[in-house]
């Protein structure tokens, strides 16, 4: 019987070997995860995210340059950069998996599934077709297409003298008659 015993042993010893050296490769993995970062970059310039390897937004940058473009515009290539850097994710973690745990290792793969489920590819980029911008109309005489008639140029030199105050206008009697309600005689 000691034989069966130190048999047991043995194998008990084995599995806590490998289940220590499997506990060491994933550790190594999550590591290495967790200093990974994805950068994407708008293809003009103007708009730069940063990834954690969660998917998470760790930084952004928005160009002085982005402030002639409407914000319906910058806020979808916010949008359409962090799905580009997140897409990116499943791939890195395979890459440390191959370096860590290896390709074969089955709890591993089914970690990169889930990544690609959950961080898929981006749709392709839409061509920018964004609406006008709402116009709010007052409808007041200032508020029209056209533009209004700039003053004669003046040659330079002194400056005008002020216009004379217009004196008060003066308001007719109120005429109480009650023979009319025109404020006058029907026929003359």
């Amino acid at each position: 019987m000691p034989d069966s015993i130190d048999a047991s042993d043995a194998m008990i010893d084995n599995w806590t070997k490998r289940l220590e050296e499997n506990a060491a490769r994933y550790q190594a993995l999550a590591d290495r995860m967790q200093e990974q970062s994805v950068t994407e970059r708008s293809k003009d310039g103007t708009v730069q995210v940063t990834v954690d390897s969660r998917g998470l937004l760790k930084n952004l940058v928005i160009s002085e340059s982005a402030a002639g473009k409407r914000m319906a515009e910058v806020s979808a290539q916010v949008m359409q950069l962090v799905q580009r850097a997140q897409a990116r994710i499943p791939e890195l973690l395979q890459q440390a998996m191959t370096e860590t745990t290896g390709t074969g290792d089955q709890a591993a793969a089914e970690i990169v599934r889930e990544a690609q489920s959950t961080f898929p590819e981006p749709p392709p980029e839409p061509e920018p077709a964004f609406p006008e911008p709402d116009r709010v109309r007052r409808f007041l005489p200032e508020d029209t297409d056209e533009q209004p008639p700039s003053p004669p140029r003046t040659p330079p030199g002194p400056p005008a003298p002020p216009a004379p105050p217009q004196p008060p206008r003066r308001r007719r009697p109120v005429d109480n008659d009650d023979d009319d309600d025109f404020g006058g005689p029907i026929l003359s």
